[in-house]
């Protein structure tokens, strides 16, 4: 809300004078500070609390952020994020198309895998892989009942590595699927029986009308499985793989630090996600150009607002018209 400020014309004003601007002046809200001043007391006193703590060893935190253990964790994590969600993508678009499709196999097939990946644990497929050569030694690929094909033992095929990277990502698929299927929906239908009208294939129009389309409503979401990805990483202990988490863990069991490893691998994690999102709002900006007036205002300006403007921007009130503005 806004006051405004006016007063009587002053005495021997001309009648057709053209009035002064409108002066807004903003409402002051002192309450506003004052949560302010309640919140950053109660966020120092909990950063006093940590860092302050009798038993907390510091040291040990400068030590190895930047060690060359956590770094080669650090790298891994980012290793396994980018190919468990390329997997994830290309697969679950594959597995929209199907989902969508007229013909009922490949629908109910989709509709099985999405219902099998996203009703298990993620925890439990890795650790399936991470065990397959147990109920099947060897792997191979031939015609059954011949001697033609190809076979290699399970446990040289699918190392922990792959183990790791095969329960991310196909359980990725499952639900990156979903998330295409509802940005493909999303488009209207009568953009797709219009280019259908004129000749093109289904795979055209997949191609060059409805994904790009679909993209504003993907992207997003998609951008929410690839942090949510990041952080999911550290689920690969169970199958030995040394990311980030897994590397902390083997420092700490030797020198018994910790909640210092965990502070140092929450740095390395916070660092990450933070870059990530950045690139999502980029990738966002660019999808959404065309259905927004103007685009949104970039992460730096943001905090510049958030730092230095604590109410709305004040309306702009053009002056009345004068008076006698009529002619004669």
């Amino acid at each position: 809300m806004t006051e405004i400020a006016s007063g009587p014309p002053a005495p021997g004003s001309q009648a057709g004078r053209r009035p002064e601007a409108i002066k807004a002046i903003p409402v002051r809200h002192p309450w506003r500070w004052v949560s302010a001043v309640v919140v950053l007391a109660i966020a120092a006193d909990a950063l006093y609390t940590v860092v302050t703590a009798p038993h907390m060893r510091w040291e040990f935190v400068g030590r190895y952020l930047f060690g060359r253990l956590i770094l080669e964790g650090a790298v891994l994590t980012l290793e396994l994020t980018v190919t468990a969600m390329a997997i994830g993508i290309a697969l679950g678009v594959v597995l929209a198309v199907m989902r969508l499709s007229p013909n009922p196999v490949m629908s109910w097939v989709s509709w099985f895998y999405i219902w099998f990946f996203r009703g298990t644990p993620v925890l439990v497929q890795i650790f399936f892989w991470y065990n397959l050569a147990i109920v099947l030694p060897h792997i191979g690929i031939g015609i059954p009942g011949a001697h033609i094909g190809f076979q290699a033992s399970t446990n040289s095929v699918i190392t922990p590595l792959m183990a790791a990277i095969f329960g991310l990502g196909f359980n990725e698929a499952a639900y990156m699927a979903e998330i295409v299927r509802a940005g493909i929906i999303s488009v209207e239908l009568g953009q797709a029986e219009a280019a259908q009208a004129l000749g093109m294939t289904r795979l055209q129009v997949m191609q060059r009308i409805v994904l790009p389309q679909a993209m504003r409503v993907i992207i997003p979401p998609t951008g929410n499985e690839t942090i949510s990805m990041l952080k999911t990483t550290s689920l690969a202990f169970v199958a030995t793989v040394p990311e980030l988490f897994t590397r902390a863990g083997q420092i700490s069991n030797a020198n018994f630090a910790v909640v210092e490893l965990l502070i140092v691998i929450s740095v390395w994690y916070l660092a990450m996600t933070s870059i990530l999102t950045v690139g999502q709002f980029y990738l966002e900006r660019h999808f959404g150009r065309g259905s927004q007036r103007e685009l949104p205002p970039t992460p730096f300006r943001r905090f510049q607002q958030m730092l230095f403007t604590f109410h709305a921007p004040l309306p702009q009130i053009d002056p009345a018209p004068p008076l006698n503005s009529g002619r004669h």
